[in-house]
């Protein structure tokens, strides 16, 4: 996956921080980070040649575009024939990402996902009476703080960084599997 990002790079990216970022990757799924829809449609041609050199290609069932933008946009991109579904909201790597850049939902979801561990945990593990309150206290902080917590470096930075820093930015989020 490294080796077909880098072969498809361009000049397109976003700026974060005075650094160009134009894909996050990680195991088989790919962002990539365009400022335009002809940025991100250029890019995404090139991802899509390189996949079919490597002997893959994009699974457009499992592909979708957003736009981050406080107005809504249209992002038509287009893998060969197909035309992308444009979102409104998608996950990747278990975080929550919404078209507006907003964090309340997925702050919402963490809390939810944390009460939901906590409730289990009680039931199960800390109410042992064996358990000292030591042994308690690291139990919650070990698996309770880490769940409510999870991402939430980018709470933060979503707002500040993209939304008041870029106009718009066009994500094309893709690639849960390749065929």
């Amino acid at each position: 996956m490294d080796r077909i990002s880098r072969r498809s790079r361009g000049v397109e990216g976003v700026e974060f921080s005075g650094r160009k970022i134009s894909s996050l990757l990680f195991a088989d799924d790919v962002v990539l980070l365009a400022p335009s829809n002809r940025d991100l449609q250029q890019m995404l041609g090139r991802f899509a040649t390189e996949c079919e050199v490597a002997g893959m290609r994009i699974s457009t069932s499992k592909s979708e575009s957003m736009v981050l933008t406080r107005k809504k946009i249209e992002c038509l991109l287009r893998v060969g024939e197909e035309v992308l579904p444009q979102v409104e909201e998608f996950k990747y790597l278990g975080i929550l990402f919404t078209s507006e850049g907003r964090m309340e939902r997925e702050i919402d979801r963490q809390i939810g996902a944390a009460s939901a561990v906590m409730r289990a945990l009680n039931r199960s593990v800390v109410v042992k009476k064996e358990l000292s309150r030591n042994a308690r206290l690291s139990i919650n902080r070990s698996i309770y703080v880490l769940v409510l917590t999870y991402g939430h470096q980018r709470w933060v930075m979503t707002g500040r960084s993209l939304l008041h820093n870029h106009d718009r930015v066009m994500i094309l989020y893709c690639f849960t599997g390749f065929t």
